[in-house]
């Protein structure tokens, strides 16, 4: 039986015949092609200033720099989540102040935020787990009352909304990601969602190296900027994707619906598996996460994942608590300080999901999985 990835990305043929015209054409670096991924996404957020880079993680550093934070500035985030959340924090020399997850999203817990608030807070950048969308009214209220920026790292949620409206289409500075393992890919890349032409102009800048151009030979460079900018050959990529969006996320939600069916048949409430929230109106289902009973089995997770992986069955973490991690260790955080967190860290399970899959796949991981949980019940 052939080995079923958590994930694997669908390409189309007509995508693959335009890369072949982008390469042949001599421009592959930054060109063309990004613009146009750049206008196709604006259209897609109602309008509003995108700009496209080479991964969904300098997207929230860039913003974070836009927003003017930097050092002795605090930034309230999550740490359920890939560790490039914090780590930008860290790269403009800002805190990032974790607050725990709601153990029924798994997102960040917005009950808890006010609480970390201090007169040091700038910005508040909530996860979008699995792409459920955190509570942007609620979100968006707290940020006002306390004149706070709002990064959004919308990395799982594209094409998920919130109420009717678009992730991306509203809110303050939104980041997307288009790595393989989104909804749509362009590679690698990203793009950043912006409030005015002011604050993207001054993305531009940080894009690369800070260069302003002027005339045929006019350059300046005002502020310190990396090199981010992306190609045009993973442009066309991404451009060969969005029309499928809708259609991808509309055979995620078929498949989900596969997995709450099966996996209540097969009687997972009585086997203590967690399941996601089933929220159908407002998420991409970028993933589909389980959560392993630890306090039921006599294994642990990497077992599970072991025994998934010899059935063919491929499957990942997302995320660990960043807070354990040694270089948050080494800045004060200790186990037991957000404990919703610690627990999903170890727990968390990401089984397949992707529009190519068939029912014939699902049946498979609930059979293989169920059967895993059964076999190591504690008596």
């Amino acid at each position: 039986m052939p080995f079923l990835p958590f994930t694997r990305p669908t390409i189309d043929e007509e995508t693959i015949a335009g890369v072949a015209e982008v390469l042949r054409s001599g421009w592959i670096t930054s060109g063309p092609k990004v613009k146009e991924f750049e206008a196709k996404l604006s259209e897609y957020c109602g309008g509003r200033p995108v700009r496209a880079f080479n991964s969904g993680t300098c997207t929230m550093e860039i913003a974070l720099r836009v927003a003017g934070i930097g050092p002795g500035h605090e930034v309230i985030t999550t740490p359920l989540t890939w560790v490039a959340t914090s780590n930008v924090v860290l790269e403009v020399g800002a805190k990032p102040v974790f607050v725990d997850i709601d153990p029924v999203t798994r997102n960040i817990d917005l009950d808890r935020v006010e609480a970390a608030i201090t007169p040091a807070t700038r910005a508040i950048l909530p996860v979008d787990l699995a792409g459920l969308p955190v509570d942007r009214d609620r979100l968006h209220t707290i940020a006002r009352k306390h004149q706070l920026r709002v990064i959004e790292d919308a990395a799982q949620s594209f094409g998920s909304s919130w109420k009717g409206r678009r992730i991306g289409a509203f809110g303050d500075f939104v980041s997307f990601s288009f790595h393989p393992n989104k909804n749509v890919t362009s590679i690698e890349g990203g793009a950043l969602v912006l409030n005015d032409e002011r604050e993207a102009k001054l993305a531009e800048q940080y894009r690369l190296q800070g260069v302003v151009r002027t005339g045929f030979d006019g350059m300046e460079v005002e502020v310190v900027g990396g090199k981010f900018n992306l190609t045009d050959v993973a442009a066309r990529v991404g451009l060969g994707q969005l029309p499928h969006l809708a259609a991808f996320n509309a055979r995620r939600h078929e498949l989900v619906r596969m997995y709450f069916e099966l996996l209540a048949q097969a009687g997972t409430p009585a086997l203590g598996l967690g399941l996601p929230v089933a929220d159908f109106a407002h998420t991409n289902w970028h993933m589909f996460q389980v959560m392993v009973p630890e306090e039921r089995l006599t294994i642990k997770r990497a077992e599970v994942m072991a025994q998934l992986q010899a059935a063919g069955i491929g499957c990942q973490v997302h995320y660990p608590a960043i807070h354990l991690f040694a270089l948050y260790r080494r800045l004060g955080w200790k186990p037991g300080d957000f404990p919703h967190a610690e627990y999903a860290g170890r727990n968390i399970l990401t089984i397949p999901l992707f529009p190519a899959m068939t029912r014939a796949d699902v049946v498979r991981v609930v059979e293989v999985l169920t059967t895993i949980l059964r076999t190591h019940q504690k008596s």
